[in-house]
């Protein structure tokens, strides 16, 4: 029997999704580890999509495959009662066997936030990126229209990406600002690795003045990481939505994280 998950987790005190051999605390072996006690046997889990160290999730899907016969209601209360409290089962859903939470997926939505005053944030510290000075959002707005559409995304790609290549299609960008927080909203069919934290890094160079609006298409057109901004924290990253066929009938679950 396979089911399909939705998860959220706080990623401030995780060393990534991905389990690690030396034990590192991730969230994949925290979920795994609560599955397999409700399931009672050994479970392992494939996720939409492996988040970085700090980055943190209000709708992420994984899924996985039971022996045992349990009402959907178990996968969320019985496992969330073995989850620490970082971490926590929001929906569970019976799919077919051909169900896969990563290869399935036809989109992945993301929103980064910032907080743009002068001092530092106490009660939002790793929760959001943190800029003092003028940052001019509408030019923010401006830059990453150019980003739309199918493109080769090589200069926001980390070095360490494995994808076999740099092509994604992005649907939208969104910058708006409410009071003291920047919202960026991105969504696309799928991400290079450091693809959403590489842009960010981008178009807050733009926002600072320290580039021209046209300067991202320009570097789209480079296809070099090296002329790009530099890779935006960690902090502000959420994973907010993963998009899937309707025939499997899973929740149209968003959460946005709004701290205005």
């Amino acid at each position: 029997m396979r089911i399909a998950l939705g998860i959220e987790y706080d990623g401030s005190h995780f060393y990534g999704w991905q389990m690690q051999r030396h034990g590192t605390r991730t969230v994949q072996a925290a979920l795994e580890s609560a599955l397999s006690t409700v399931a009672d046997h050994p479970v392992q889990v494939v996720c939409a999509g492996r988040t970085d160290t700090g980055v943190h999730a209000t709708g992420q899907v994984v899924h996985f495959d039971a022996n045992v016969e349990r009402m959907e209601k178990a996968w969320v209360m019985g496992v969330n009662a073995h989850l620490p409290d970082d971490v926590a089962s929001l929906w569970a859903r019976k799919v077919t066997d051909d169900f896969s939470a990563r290869f399935t997926a036809t989109a992945r939505q993301y929103r980064y936030v910032i907080s743009n005053r002068k001092a530092r944030p106490a009660l939002l510290s790793k929760k959001v990126c943190w800029r003092h000075g003028n940052i001019d959002v509408e030019a923010m707005h401006l830059a990453a229209q150019v980003l739309i559409g199918e493109q080769d995304f090589s200069s926001f790609r980390s070095s360490a990406c494995q994808a076999e290549h740099a092509r994604r299609c992005i649907h939208y960008v969104n910058v708006s600002r409410s009071g003291d927080l920047i919202y960026i909203d991105i969504k696309a069919n799928a991400f290079l690795h450091h693809m959403v934290r590489n842009i960010v890094g981008s178009l807050l160079m733009v926002g600072q003045g320290e580039k021209p609006v046209d300067w991202i298409s320009e570097l789209l057109a480079i296809k070099d990481r090296t002329f790009a901004g530099p890779t935006a924290t960690a902090d502000g990253l959420y994973l907010v939505k993963v998009s899937y066929p309707d025939e499997y009938n899973l929740p149209a679950y968003v959460f946005l994280p709004d701290f205005s």
